[in-house]
This record gives C-alpha cells, structure tokens and sequence, in this order.
C-alpha cells in the first residue's frame, strides 16, 4: 500500500488571527500541490480563518485539541461539533505537552479518540512519546506500547486504519536535541508492527506514521527517507512559512 506523506505544523499558542491570514498568505505564494500533503494544526481562534485563507488549495487545517462531550459546563473547551462546523481536516490528540500540563491520561486520549470517530470525519493525529529518563532506562518501547494499547483500546481497525500517528520523543520537542534518523525510524517500525499484532497487516500497512521533534529544513530529508516514516509534526519550523515549504518539499 502506498501512503502519501503529511507534514502538519503545530502551531501550539502562537500567532494572532492577522498572524494566521499573513502566513496563509505568503506559504500559498509558494505552495504547488504535490504527492506529500500539509496542513496547519492552529489554535482555536486562527481555524476559521485558515479555513477561508487556504479555500481553492490542498493544504488542511486541523485543532490542537477537543473534547470528548458533545457540550456541557466545560468552561475554555471546545466540542467536536465546533470543530465539523469549522470544517476541520485533522485534530491533534494526546499532545505531550497537554499530557503533561493539563493532566490528560490515556484515557481521556481514548475517549476522544472515540467521540472523533463517532461524531466526526476529522482525522486524529495521535501523538506517543517517551520522556528523557523513560528512554535512558531502555523503557521507551514499552512505554509507547503501553500509550498505545491503552489510546486505542475498543477502537475497530476500520477506524484504525484512518488514524495518524506521531510519535513524539518528549526530550527532543521545544530542545533543539532530535532522535537520529535510525531512533526515530526504529521506534516508527516499532509503532507498526504494535498495530499489527493488535489487528492486522492491512491496518498497519495503511497507519500515517510521523515523527516530531525539532524536526527543521536541515533535517527533514534525513528523517523522511527512513523506511516506515511517512510524515512529521513540526513545532517551531512550522511558525516560518519559508521554513515550512522547506519541510514540506522535502
């Protein structure tokens, strides 16, 4: 099976609505539709314009975030009905950094990765990753294992198959430090062959898996050319629209 790259960018808490329309305005000046997909994972405020912005090209717009009810007294969260409004292409799930601040557990990621494809034809991005003193005590494969049986658990293969995944090491997001190319691709194989065993080949054949972490134009084409990567999530790279389109070409 063949699986078409997805480079998404993370914005996480940066740039303003005006921010959002000018680099909009300046990566389609530069954009031309090619065999690798991109898209912009933005905060709340900036997708609505996003979506207008990017209208007419093949670049997606996806949320950080969602929650796992339809509504109710959820004070600062935002519904996967919000987001369909939108028209939101793809929604980041199980961040390491809303794991680690805002106290979301493998649990909660399942729960919204079930209201997701329940409610919605929005693609998950779901991120796993290990920390520092996880793959310093040759933990890390166990500990994404454990993420993953866990975020996935009651989910069928039908759903599965449609799902991004990025893995993550949490000591090389936001550091400048990157897994080598032979880390990331490992642990990337590693991750397919765990959706393997928890249903089939075809599922995991059919499984987008990208890496993330200070992922930039100097290493983009290193990182990609590892057999069982497909894609990345960049953080700060994706900030840059000429930096991005770097990535992107790759």
């Amino acid at each position: 099976m063949i699986r078409i790259p997805l480079i998404a960018g993370n914005w996480k808490m940066y740039k303003t609505t005006a921010e959002a329309r000018a680099f909009a305005k300046e990566f389609s000046k530069m954009y031309r539709d090619t065999d690798v997909r991109a898209a912009i994972c933005a905060p709340f405020t900036q997708l609505t314009a996003l979506k207008e912005a990017f209208a007419g090209t093949n670049v997606k717009v996806g949320a950080q975030n969602v929650h796992f009810e339809d509504e109710g007294a959820f004070t600062g969260e935002i519904s996967v009905g919000m987001l369909n409004e939108i028209g939101v292409d793809y929604c980041i799930i199980g961040h390491s950094e809303r794991r680690e601040y805002f106290a979301e557990t493998d649990e909660t990621v399942n729960l919204k990765l079930k209201k997701l494809f329940s409610s919605s034809d929005i693609i998950p991005i779901l991120c796993v990753g290990e920390n520092l003193d996880e793959r310093e005590a040759g933990n890390a494969f166990d500990v994404v294992e454990g993420q993953l049986k866990s975020d996935l658990d009651g989910i069928d293969r039908g759903d599965v198959s449609k799902i991004v995944i990025a893995y993550e090491p949490i000591w090389a997001i936001g550091t400048g430090k990157t897994a080598t190319p032979e880390q990331a691709g490992e642990m990337c194989a590693h991750i397919r062959n765990i959706i393997e065993r928890l249903y089939d080949e075809d599922t995991c054949d059919s499984v987008i898996i990208q890496y993330g972490g200070s992922v930039k134009p100097e290493n983009a084409s290193e990182i990609m050319n590892m057999d069982e990567i497909d894609g990345a999530l960049v953080g700060g790279a994706s900030l840059d629209a000429s930096k991005f389109i770097k990535i992107v070409n790759f």
